[in-house]
């Protein structure tokens, strides 16, 4: 019958008034636009809704049943209507980020509780994993993870400046085994291995010192694709890791951990958060973005890089 809501609720506005001049200005339309509306909306149906003179406007039989039948139905798509605006207005929902799992313990585990202190009415679902899937086929606001991983196409926003990667080993391994002098060395040491989750293919070991450029192939007892069981394993003593700087520095400032070759190391480009680009940014996500830029601003690291 192809129908409109916008007829249905130009009609109800003018059996509510019982005129087409209070209805057209409630609804927000030209008198005539008023007047036309009913009409196509009569032509469709096949019948008069409406009994009007130049002094009266009253409702038919017809036009009453119609009321009767779409009058609870109008007030129901206006109450959801304004239902939805208090996602719009007020900081209240569900805020779903795809984190990776160093960057939910080292970066967000230490905001989670002063975010949701100040925002009672959010509710936080944190997904931590490392296999970097796709947040808006997983239904997720934005992710964090290292910026080399980052779609393009996303809007990011750093948390962490750019990071060196180490090769660390406890002191009680290292007094069982020479520390190496250059990065080849590390083929005569137990390494532990990183498979990268979202590939399956080894994290490369990379050295830079000056000009000179290294990437050595480990081998080792120990594979594993979480870095928290690497981190885990350097610790009791199984053998060297490759670690951020960042997961590793707590371990390094109280000696537990050594790192090694020192002036050898590479660089990766930071930790971002990152969300698909558009003009409505979800309430949610929009005061944890503001958020986050307070925080971290104390400690001078948070720019918008793109």
């Amino acid at each position: 019958m192809g129908i409109q809501l916008a007829e249905l609720t130009a009609f109800v506005a003018v059996a509510e008034h019982l005129s087409f001049t209070k209805a057209a200005v409630q609804v927000g339309v030209a008198l005539p636009t008023m007047s036309q509306t009913i009409r196509s909306l009569e032509e469709r149906l096949g019948v008069r809704l409406f009994n009007r003179t130049t002094r009266s406007v009253a409702l038919t039989e017809a036009g009453e049943r119609l009321l009767l039948e779409i009058q609870p139905i109008i007030a129901g798509i206006d109450h959801a209507l304004e239902s939805v605006n208090v996602f719009r207005d007020n900081p209240v929902g569900t805020l779903r980020l795809a984190v990776s799992r160093p960057a939910a313990t080292r970066v967000l585990a230490p905001i989670i509780q002063p975010f949701l202190a100040e925002y009672p009415a959010i509710r936080l679902e944190v997904s931590a994993d490392d296999t970097h899937s796709d947040i808006v086929s997983g239904r997720f606001d934005a992710g964090i993870r290292v910026g080399h991983r980052v779609e393009r196409d996303m809007t990011i926003l750093r948390l962490l400046d750019e990071f060196r990667m180490l090769a660390v080993a406890t002191p009680d391994y290292l007094a069982r085994h020479p520390a190496p002098s250059q990065p080849k060395d590390l083929h005569f040491h137990n390494c532990i291995r990183y498979r990268q989750p979202w590939d399956g293919s080894f994290q490369p070991w990379m050295f830079n010192k000056g000009r000179q450029h290294s990437e050595i192939s480990v081998e080792g007892s120990l594979i594993a694709n979480d870095l928290e069981l690497v981190l885990s394993a350097a610790l009791d003593g199984v053998g060297v890791a490759y670690l951020a700087e960042p997961l590793a520095a707590p371990l390094l400032a109280d000696g537990r951990l050594v790192a090694l070759l020192p002036g050898w190391c590479s660089t990766l480009p930071g930790v971002f958060l990152y969300y698909p680009s558009r003009h409505q940014i979800p309430m949610p996500l929009l005061v944890f973005l503001k958020f986050i830029e307070t925080w971290r601003k104390r400690s001078g690291l948070l720019h918008r890089v793109k």
